[in-house]
């Protein structure tokens, strides 16, 4: 940070007239802010913007609630609440109702629309990036952007979108930007402070509540580490190394039981917590290797240690172990705590339909509730989840098992998280957890205001390496790293706005390039460094009888020469002669050099043998400097061409570029497909759909299956016009992709119609039932496919041939009902 130092900006606000908004603020929290929301805060009434860098549950949201209540302040401004996904921003639209009430305050998700023109909007990052491109009225009066978890634009699919939003929004916004503890957040700020002016960097690393981290081995919570010297000099705990040594040796499994309860443990390793409890133990005696899940919570309850998050990689796994919770008749509940749980469940869920509350499992989702347990993942439906949330949130659910999912920002913050591996299927193969995974993990342990401290708890597994598990727990930071590229309507946007020329520009002022630049800066350094080696070598092996650079490079040339010739056996005779035919003449040349009859050859060749294999390093280095200058804006000429060979720009002779009236409608398509649909919309091939057929066809644009998942095969399709549409459709995308590897450019994946039949049936009015049963998933996952086929169905709506337009809105109409209509917010 700059001036002032961070020790005089971390005053208290109360105590600092000079910042009478923060301190009037900080006086209506029901904490008392903490020195980096405080920096913060002051950054913002000061006039800058901010980038903030915390820990998961540091309390980084009261900043950007900061930025909303200065825009509150002043008439006619405005504040806009971004979110990486809508299960957060329907969040955030509720806390902000609670405080400045329902006609100040609006939600926008695409799906969802509600009071768009209020003050303050909370809405998803895309729905903002739309409207600076459609140059929105709903912009003007804007003072403030909130990006809360900013780190996604390292999302390789949906992360340009941040960077289109940062570089795109009018200079006079000021952007608050929130972020999980990154590594190079300096450079982030920095990349920030150049296309946005003054933006101050707040780094915190510091977690409000303090994290205890524990083994669960044989029954009993062990320290992870054994840091008596302090936090700094934390060593791992030896008692675990011991147990990892052994490798479960009964004999020894009893001496450390015997050992941990009569306290011969606690004398020699036991080390004060850094909240000031003693470590956690159980008094359990059972001695395996590793505990059944309804004994863990069990555990868990007797040491008084729940709430808390299991972290289960599946879902399936997240499923089942609420199914062992319940068979083993674990209860965690009251009676009174039973009640107030089914009453929430009844007014949450009332507008279900009662003909497919069987299909969703209502009745045993509802039961574990009240038992105090519950699952969460993306296969719920959105209600059940957000069910699951507020009952955790109200201390009512007690045990959570969830997939890493519920890392990402969801307020739902436990006493103790425990991970039952630390390794995860990513989809291919397992991989184990980085030390960000992690970080984001166990940062929901510890509730602020509640516990004195939270609890990691990871669970014993054969083969584990205490000391892995240790450095992976002790890294606190992961490199944010731009994934922004060029899009088709990214890029007939930014031609239309301000030309191909000044487009260029824009796109190199982008954190991709950025950071391609500083790579640079760096490589280049290398360069000069190693060049001035390579005089060096050329003048260590100077030779007063000739030119020893060029002699020892025809050497070079005739040894890789007759290496090829050994190896290559597969070569034709006439090209081994050939070869022979160039090492005889290099062997001649090499031998008629005046440098071949020196005494001193050899003590030079050996700095010539330095020199070249050092100038090959050097070219290396070039070529990666060569690749990364201009990296961004080169993409966007390939783009750009593939759009002029399609008609969708014209290119002048000077290379300037205007838009066709089908780049035209090209700018107002969003997606991945956005070229496909635009060139389907052009060659008429949905015409013939009716509005079943083409929420089928929609549907098969945005479905991405899972690796597991299979394709639908020909007789799982819908009949009638719909099979000849998709035809066309795949025949299109298939020319299109031909068109994209001509221009170097990666292209889209095929279309996936695995949803088809089941999209098209719920148009159509088929029983929840069998819909889910033709798309074999849970119902929140065809909810999710069912939201993003009306967004663009939405969109169809808006652009291109009058009755495909008709038709999209009725099929949005006809997929919007019953659980897909549903939307708590």
């Amino acid at each position: 940070m700059t001036d002032p130092s961070p020790a005089e900006r971390y005053a208290s606000a109360r105590a600092d007239r000079r910042h009478p908004l923060t301190a009037d603020f900080a006086a209506r929290q029901r904490f008392e802010l903490d020195e980096f929301q405080v920096a913060a805060c002051h950054a913002l009434e000061d006039g800058s913007g901010v980038l903030v860098a915390a820990p998961t549950g540091a309390g980084k949201t009261i900043v950007g609630e900061f930025a909303v209540d200065l825009a509150m302040r002043e008439a006619g401004s405005k504040a806009f609440y971004t979110t990486p996904i809508k299960a957060l921003s329907n969040q955030k639209f509720r806390e902000l109702v609670d405080v400045y009430g329902p006609d100040d305050v609006g939600l926008l998700t695409g799906d969802v629309s509600i009071n768009g023109d209020a003050r303050v909007v909370v809405m998803t990052t895309e729905v903002l990036r739309n409207m600076l491109y459609a140059d929105s009225g709903a912009l003007r009066g804007l003072k403030f952007v909130v990006m809360d978890e900013v780190h996604y634009l390292a999302d390789r699919f949906r992360g340009p979108v941040w960077e289109e939003v940062i570089i795109h929004l009018p200079r006079s916004v000021r952007l608050v930007c929130l972020s999980a503890t990154v590594s190079n957040a300096e450079e982030f700020g920095d990349w920030l402070d150049t296309v946005r002016g003054d933006t101050e960097v707040i780094v915190s690393e510091t977690r409000p509540v303090p994290l205890e981290q524990h083994v669960l081995v044989r029954g009993d919570l062990l320290p992870l580490f054994d840091d008596r010297a302090g936090v700094a000099t934390a060593q791992v705990n030896q008692e675990l190394l011991r147990i990892r040594s052994v490798k479960g040796s009964s004999h020894d499994s009893s001496r450390r039981s015997q050992s941990f309860r009569s306290g011969g443990y606690e004398a020699s390793h036991r080390r004060p917590s850094r909240g000031g409890r003693r470590p956690v133990r159980s008094a359990t005696v059972h001695r395996i290797e590793r505990m059944d899940r309804p004994d863990v919570v069990r555990l868990l309850d007797r040491d008084r240690l729940l709430p808390a998050i299991f972290f289960i990689f599946s879902r399936v796994g997240c499923e089942a172990a609420v199914q062992q919770v319940r068979r083993a008749g674990v209860r965690l509940t009251s009676r009174e705590e039973r009640d107030q749980i089914r009453a929430l469940v009844d007014e949450r869920t009332r507008t279900l339909e009662d003909e497919d509350l069987g299909v969703l499992g209502f009745w045993e989702w509802k039961d574990n509730l009240e038992r105090g347990v519950a699952a969460h993942h993306a296969g719920l439906l959105p209600v059940f989840k957000e069910v699951v949330e507020e009952l955790f949130q109200r201390k009512l659910v007690k045990a959570v098992f969830a997939t890493e999912t519920l890392a990402l920002g969801i307020n739902m913050p436990a006493r103790t998280v425990v991970l039952e591996k630390l390794e995860k299927f990513n989809g291919e193969a397992r991989v184990a957890i980085t030390s960000g995974e992690y970080t984001q993990l166990t940062g929901r342990a510890g509730r602020r205001g509640i516990d004195v401290e939270g609890h990691a708890v990871i669970q014993w597994t054969e083969g584990m390496d205490p000391q892995s598990v240790a450095a992976l727990a002790s890294r606190r930071t992961y490199p944010l790293n731009s994934s922004f590229r060029p899009t088709y309507n990214m890029a007939v946007n930014l031609i239309d706005q301000f030309g191909r020329s000044r487009a260029r520009e824009i796109l190199e002022s982008s954190f991709a390039q950025f950071q391609a630049d500083r790579s640079v800066v760096g490589l280049a350094r290398r360069v000069h460094e190693q060049e001035e080696s390579l005089a060096g070598y050329a003048k260590s092996m100077t030779c007063d009888r000739g030119d020893f650079v060029e002699y020892s490079g025809i050497r070079r040339q005739l040894s890789d020469l007759e290496k090829l010739n050994r190896k290559d056996g597969s070569a034709t005779h006439a090209a081994r002669q050939k070869r022979q035919r160039e090492i005889q003449g290099l062997r001649r040349r090499m031998q008629r050099h005046p440098c071949h009859s020196c005494p001193d050859r050899e003590s030079h060749a050996r700095w010539a043998e330095r020199y070249w294999k050092l100038q090959r390093s050097t070219d290396k280095i070039r070529r990666q400097i060569e690749t990364r200058t201009g990296t961004v804006a080169r993409q966007f000429d390939r783009v750009v061409d593939v759009l002029a060979a399609l008609h969708y720009v014209t290119v002048a002779d000077d290379g300037a570029a205007a838009l066709t009236d089908a780049g035209q409608t090209l700018r107002r398509i969003y997606g991945e497909r956005d070229l496909l649909v635009s060139e389907a919309l052009r060659t008429g091939i949905w015409k013939d759909l009716d509005a079943a057929g083409l929420a089928a066809l929609v549907c098969s644009l945005v479905y991405e299956p899972r690796r597991d998942e299979a394709s639908a095969g020909e007789r799982a399709l819908p009949r009638g016009p719909f099979r000849a549409a998709l035809t066309a459709t795949q025949r299109l995308w298939a020319q299109l992709d031909d068109v994209e590897q001509d221009h170097h450019l990666p292209g889209t994946s095929e279309v996936a119609a695995g949803l088809a039949q089941a999209m098209h049936g719920w148009a159509r009015g088929a029983p929840l039932e069998r819909v889910l049963a033709d798309a074999d998933m849970a119902a929140g996952d065809f909810v999710r496919w069912a939201k993003q086929t009306i967004d663009l169905l939405d969109q169809l709506t808006l652009i291109g041939d009058r009755k495909v337009a008709a038709v999209a809105r009725t099929a949005l109409e006809a997929v919007r009902h019953g659980i897909v209509a549903y939307s708590s917010v």
